[in-house]
């Protein structure tokens, strides 16, 4: 055991994070091994103990540990071995795509935004958004990425569509239907079906209790896969941290692609977002696709794909001519809450209530 802190790398329980994270990943402690103490480590780093815990809650959030009650914390990832259960995972009936209700974003706020920028920038809110999107809107969605969830792009790689079923068809579109796709079975029923509206060929996956079913899924001979890691609907699986490293390497070794849709994802009960397969993916073969209308309102049909800098080219020779399918107001507008910090801060006040609620405080 040998972590460091330091002064200005950031918060000390994600310097630990980052370093325990790492061993687990590397080997250093196997499936099940006991990790260091919560006092063991606080006293080698000069933290407290509250500190600590709340790394290590972080890793079992994510599932790289597990806490054991009186017994500590043990390592959880397995490196190698990705075999799942196959047992039939249960339909349950999750409130994903139900209204928001309690958790809405505050009308308030947005209002109050929209009268802003409806004063500020007058009748620029007219003019026809650039084909990806404003320019604005990109660059507020690639700096929040990188502060929430470790995604690193260039505001080029954003593309701005009207909610996710239209970006689904561009993934489809950008891909191409000489490739095949790998689905969750169940799976939000639109994503099957605008990839059949397409015309494209697909395996149905089923879902085991930790993502997609390992044998099922190297059975298929689909190229692309299109995921939900985070929460599928209507499961509510949860890809565990070997899981999204077995899907990585499924791409990587049919040379394929990921569209990994992390919808609903922001509205965690955890303390720090799940890693996303884009930002693990060393290669450029993930396209990250999310949507506002869980966190801001479902009205706001806005959505953004994130695509790796080696697809560019070609959505450019394939795509670029498509218009935006948002209006200018309504994407200035999302910038402004990003920009100003009121997005964050709804998303981490409803993340701090639903932990209070799961605590039954």
């Amino acid at each position: 055991m040998n972590y460091k802190i330091e002064k200005n790398a950031g918060p000390a329980y994600m310097q630990l994070y980052a370093q325990i994270r790492g061993e687990i990943i590397s080997g250093a402690y196997e499936y099940g091994a006991r990790l260091p103490s919560k006092r063991l480590v606080a006293e080698e780093t000069g933290v407290s103990v509250i500190t600590v815990e709340h790394a290590y809650a972080i890793l079992c959030d994510e599932g790289y540990a597990e806490a054991r009650p009186r017994s500590g914390y043990f390592a959880a990832y397995r490196t190698g071995d990705f075999a799942s259960d196959p047992a039939p995972v249960p339909h349950r009936e999750f409130g994903s795509h139900a209204a928001l209700g309690e958790y809405a974003f505050p009308y308030s706020v947005m209002a109050k935004t929209a009268r802003r920028i409806i004063s500020d920038y007058g009748e620029r809110l007219l003019v026809k958004s650039p084909n990806r999107g404003c320019a604005e809107l990109r660059a507020a969605i690639t700096g929040y990425l990188r502060r929430s969830c470790g995604i690193e792009a260039a505001p080029e790689q954003v593309i701005i569509g009207a909610g996710a079923e239209y970006l689904y068809g561009l993934a489809v579109q950008l891909l191409g239907l000489g490739r095949k796709y790998a689905l969750e079975d169940p799976s939000y029923e639109k994503i099957r079906r605008v990839y059949a509206a397409y015309g494209a060929r697909y395996d149905m996956i089923r879902m085991a209790r930790d993502g997609l079913d390992s044998a099922a899924l190297a059975a298929s001979d689909a190229d692309c896969l299109h995921v939900t890691p985070f929460n599928s609907f209507p499961s509510g699986v949860t890809a565990s941290a070997s899981k999204r490293r077995e899907y990585l390497e499924w791409a990587r070794a049919r040379d394929g692609f990921i569209v990994e849709d992390n919808y609903d994802s922001e509205l965690t009960v955890s303390r720090k977002n799940e890693d996303t397969l884009f930002s693990l993916s060393g290669d450029g073969r993930v396209i990250y696709l999310n949507t506002f209308s869980r966190t801001v309102a479902p009205a706001l049909r806005v959505g953004y794909m994130v695509l790796p800098e080696r697809l560019l080219p070609v959505f450019e020779e394939r795509l670029g001519f498509c218009s935006c399918t948002v209006p200018t107001f309504e994407q200035i507008l999302l910038a402004e809450l990003l920009d100003i910090g009121d997005f964050e801060r709804h998303v981490n006040r409803v993340r701090r209530r639903k932990r209070r609620e799961q605590s039954g405080q």
